[in-house]
C-alpha cells in the first residue's frame, strides 16, 4: 500500500486533513502499514528478537511504543520498554519514569530503568550537558544488549528528526557522510520511524486518546536544535518549500547511499595498504595519496585528482576513528594538514590530533599512533638506559630489555684475519678504550665524529641525516669510553677509537633480538 503523507488536528474529537479524509482507523492502518514496511524493506528487526522500546515519555516515543505493540504479533517480536532518567528535570524527571513504567506496565511488558546525574558528569568533565546525556543514554542502551536482556533497542527519531539533523549539519559545515544525517540501523540500534512525521504521531496518539508528557526544554531556542525546530524549518516550509523535510530526508537516504559505495572502496583500500598494529596503523603517502594499482580505476585531470582525494580523506577519517581512545572530532583542517603531510611533509614532523591520537611523517609513510601525553612521558624514561661494560678476556654479553635486544662485544685478533670481511671503521681498538666504559642510551648534545669526517657533529644531526625518525631514535644505543663517545649504533667508530694498523686487538659490536 503505497505510503500517505497526512496532516491532522484534533477537534471535536475528529480528524482533520488538507487531503481527502480518513477515517481515524483507516489513518492509524496507514501509519503501522508505513511503519512495518520500513522495518521489512530495511530489515530492522527480525522474528524472535527481543526489541527494548526506547521511551521517554514524549509523544514520538509513547507513538512508536503503541505502534509497535499493535505490530509485534505480526512482526513475530518480544517487547519491552527501556527509559533512561537523566535527573535534568526535577521533579518533572521523576514523574517521566513513573509514567513510563505505568505505560509499560500497561501493555504488560518488562521496563527496563537507568538512571545518572546527567549535570553532574557534565560538569565534572567539563563537557556539554546534551552531549553527555546523549551518551549516558547510549551507553545504557548498549548493556542491556550486553547484558543479553534484549537484542535490539528501537528508538523513536523521525523524519523531522532527520531534517533537523541534515540542516544542523549543513550549517556547522559537513561533507557527503553528515548530509547522510540519523542512520536508521546502528549496531543494536533501529529507527523504524524515520520515514514518518511527528504530526501523524501525535495524531495517531489522539485517535488512540493515549497521553504523553511534553518535556519544556525542547521549546528553549538557546538551543541550536530548538531554533530549527521552532523557527527556521516553519520558515522554510512556509516560504520557500512545503516538502522541505520530505526533501531533507531523500538527501539524507541518497548521501548515505553515496557515501556506503565509498566506504566499500575505502574498506578494500584499507585491507590493501594499511598496515595496522596495536594502538597504531601505517599507510605509505603514496597509497594515501592516489590510485597507483591496477585494480584501482583512475579519474583524468584536475577534477580526477580532487575526486582522488576523497577517497584520501575518508581513510584518513577511519584511521583515526579505529585509533582514537577517547572522544574527539577530527575536522576538515584536521584532514586537510594530514594529506599536506603526506604530499611534502618533513621526516619526523608529528602532528596532535583529537581523540588521543598524533599521525607523524616517518620516511614515505604516514604512521597514526593513539598516545596519552602521559604515556608518551612514560615512554621515554622507560626506554632509557644505562649498561657498564667490562670487556675481559674475549668480550661480553649485555642484554637491553628496554630495546629487546642482546648487544655483543667481540674481543678478536687484529689485523684481522685473511678472508673476514670486517671492515676497520666498524672495529674498536680495544688498547684505546677507556674506563669508564659505558653502553647507553643517546642523550641530547651528544656529539659523534665518525671516522671520515673532519669534526665532530651533534648526534641528532647525524640521525636526521641517516633519515631516522625521532621515533625511531629514542634511546639509540651508544658507547662512551671515559665519557667521549667512541661509537654509536649505525655509524663508524670514531677516530681516536678505532682500529688501526697499530691496532692489536679489536673490539667489534653485533646486535641480535631477544628471543
Amino acid at each position: 500500500m503505497p505510503r500517505v503523507r497526512l496532516r491532522f488536528e484534533k477537534c471535536n474529537g475528529r480528524c482533520h486533513s488538507p487531503l481527502p479524509l480518513l477515517p481515524c482507523a483507516d489513518m492509524g492502518q496507514a501509519l503501522l502499514n508505513t511503519v512495518r514496511g520500513a522495518i521489512q524493506k530495511q530489515g530492522l528487526l527480525r522474528a524472535g528478537e527481543r526489541v527494548a522500546v526506547a521511551v521517554s515519555g514524549g509523544a514520538d516515543s509513547v507513538a512508536q511504543l503503541v505502534l509497535l505493540a499493535e505490530l509485534r504479533k505480526q512482526l513475530g517480536i518480544v517487547l519491552s520498554v527501556a527509559h533512561f532518567n537523566h535527573k535534568l528535570r526535577g521533579r518533572d524527571s521523576e514523574a517521566d519514569e513513573k509514567f513510563v513504567a505505568k505505560l509499560a506496565e500497561k501493555y504488560g511488558l518488562a521496563f527496563h530503568a537507568g538512571r545518572a546525574d546527567i549535570a553532574a558528569q557534565a560538569k565534572s568533565n567539563k563537557a556539554n550537558v546534551e552531549d553527555t546525556a546523549r551518551r549516558a543514554r547510549y551507553q545504557f542502551f548498549t548493556r542491556l544488549v550486553e547484558d543479553e536482556r534484549v537484542d535490539k533497542v528501537a528508538v523513536a527519531h523521525t523524519a523531522d528528526d532527520q531534517a533537523e539533523t541534515v540542516l544542523a549539519h549543513i550549517l556547522r559545515g559537513t561533507g557527503l557522510a553528515g548530509l547522510g544525517g540519523i542512520h536508521p540501523a546502528v549496531g543494536h540500534v533501529v529507527r523504524p520511524l524515520l520515514g514518518v512525521r511527528r504530526a501523524e504521531l501525535r495524531a495517531y496518539l489522539r485517535s488512540k486518546r493515549q497521553t504523553w508528557r511534553e518535556d519544556a526544554t525542547n521549546r528553549d531556542t538557546t538551543r541550536m536544535r530548538a531554533r530549527i525546530r521552532k523557527k527556521l524549518l516553519p520558515i522554510l516550509e512556509k516560504q520557500f518549500q512545503p516538502a522541505v523535510v520530505e526533501h531533507l530526508a531523500t538527501l539524507a537516504e541518497l548521501a548515505r547511499e553515496d557515501e556506503a559505495l565509498l566506504g566499500a572502496l575505502v574498506d578494500e583500500r584499507m585491507r590493501r595498504c594499511v598496515e595496522k598494529d596495536t594502538g597504531s596503523a601505517k599507510i605509505s603517502a603514496s597509497d594515501l595519496l592516489k590510485f597507483s594499482r591496477k585494480k584501482d580505476f583512475t579519474i583524468e585531470g584536475a577534477e580526477g585528482a580532487e575526486k582522488n582525494f576523497a577517497v584520501s580523506r575518508r581513510i584518513v577519517r577511519r584511521i583515526v576513528g579505529e585509533l582514537k581512545p577517547r572522544g574527539g572530532q577530527l575536522n576538515a583542517t584536521h584532514v586537510r594538514s594530514i594529506l599536506e603531510l603526506a604530499e611534502g611533509g618533513e621526516n619526523g614532523k608529528c602532528l596532535p590530533l583529537p581523540g588521543g591520537v598524533e599521525v607523524r611523517r616517518e620516511q614515505d609513510s604516514l604512521i597514526f599512533s593513539a598516545r596519552d601525553a602521559i604515556a608518551k612521558a612514560n615512554r621515554h624514561k622507560l626506554l632509557e638506559f644505562e649498561r657498564a661494560i667490562n670487556l675481559g678476556g674475549k668480550g661480553i654479553e649485555v642484554s637491553v630489555p628496554e630495546l629487546g635486544c642482546v648487544f655483543r662485544f667481540r674481543v678478536i685478533d687484529w689485523p684481522a684475519k685473511r678472508g673476514d670481511t670486517i671492515e676497520k671503521e666498524l672495529v674498536l681498538d680495544r688498547d684505546a678504550l677507556q674506563s669508564p666504559l659505558v653502553l647507553r642510551s643517546w642523550r641530547p648534545g651528544d656529539k659523534l665524529r665518525p671516522c671520515g669526517h673532519r669534526s665532530a657533529h651533534k648526534l641528532k644531526r647525524l640521525l636526521n641525516q641517516k633519515r631516522v625518525s625521532r621515533w625511531e631514535r629514542e634511546a639509540w644505543p651508544v658507547l662512551t669510553s671515559g665519557g667521549v663517545l667512541a661509537w654509536a649504533r649505525g655509524f663508524p667508530a670514531a677516530p681516536e677509537f678505532a682500529a688501526s694498523e697499530k691496532t692489536r686487538f679489536g673490539v667489534v659490536i653485533t646486535e641480535e633480538a631477544i628471543s
